[in-house]
């Protein structure tokens, strides 16, 4: 008799693609099904509870989808990840180019046993998919992120990409700031930087990104460095290379 060497959750928010996991899975002694869930909320609260040594994640789901749930797992990098998603071929490019696992709906149980077999031969080698750039390079050209997710304890708050004013980078965080209220989210300013609209947001230092529509005025504070005043009345350091492009564009908006 096989005995259980590997723990899975399985993350889909339909009951006939879960029941379609399950029944795959039951071919296979070796897998312990230990936790199922049909939106990300609750795979978020559960999963480092429960510690998978393999998760089966769902992509196109309501209120988070399969990125923003890895993003805010706090043991992604003791799992292997095998994506389930209905993406095109084109955006699978990305999964590739990542060495990400995934299933592409349908799948057959043959290319379920190809995936499983690598899921199995990654788990314990600390192989973590750069979500933020996976999740970017998986969206269609010129397409940004219209919300950012951020994890508080047991709590998700879901920020709209549209109701950020500013961003902070405070070492290995950075500090949201919308609706006069902050939230501090695990990441690099780059790489939020890069998942949101250039139209829009503007790196105006090496710390601080900014919504454009938010600038109410710029001026000289000294005689090498700047300030930005926003609508909020929030005041914020400009680099000189920052000042040299802010200006440029309220220049151009007037």
């Amino acid at each position: 008799m096989t005995s259980v060497k590997y723990r899975a959750v399985i993350v889909e928010d339909e009951e006939l693609a879960r029941g379609v996991l399950r029944e795959l899975l039951a071919d296979h002694r070796e897998i312990e099904i230990v936790g199922e869930y049909a939106n990300g909320f609750e795979a978020v609260k559960h999963v480092p509870e429960l510690k998978p040594d393999i998760l089966f994640l769902d992509i196109q789901m309501p209120k988070l989808d399969g990125f923003e749930v890895l993003e805010l797992l706090s043991n992604k990098d003791d799992m292997a990840v095998v994506f389930v998603t209905a993406y095109n071929e084109h955006a699978l490019r990305a999964f590739e180019v990542h060495a990400v696992d995934y299933l592409l709906k349908p799948f057959a149980a043959a290319r379920f046993a190809e995936a499983l077999d690598r899921a199995k031969q990654r788990v314990g080698q600390k192989q973590v998919a750069p979500v933020v750039e996976l999740a970017s390079a998986a969206r269609p050209q010129g397409q940004y992120a219209e919300r950012i997710p951020v994890k508080d304890g047991p709590r998700v708050h879901i920020i709209p990409v549209a109701k950020l004013e500013f961003a902070e980078a405070q070492d290995d965080y950075v500090s949201l700031a919308s609706e006069g209220k902050k939230y501090l989210k695990q990441g690099a300013i780059s790489s939020l930087e890069a998942n949101l609209d250039p139209n829009d947001f503007l790196r105006i230092h090496r710390s601080y990104l900014v919504r454009l529509e938010c600038v109410s005025k710029l001026e000289p504070l000294s005689k090498d460095s700047y300030v930005v005043t926003l609508h909020s009345g929030a005041r914020l350091p400009v680099s000189k290379s920052g000042y040299a492009k802010l200006k440029a564009v309220l220049e151009t908006e007037r």
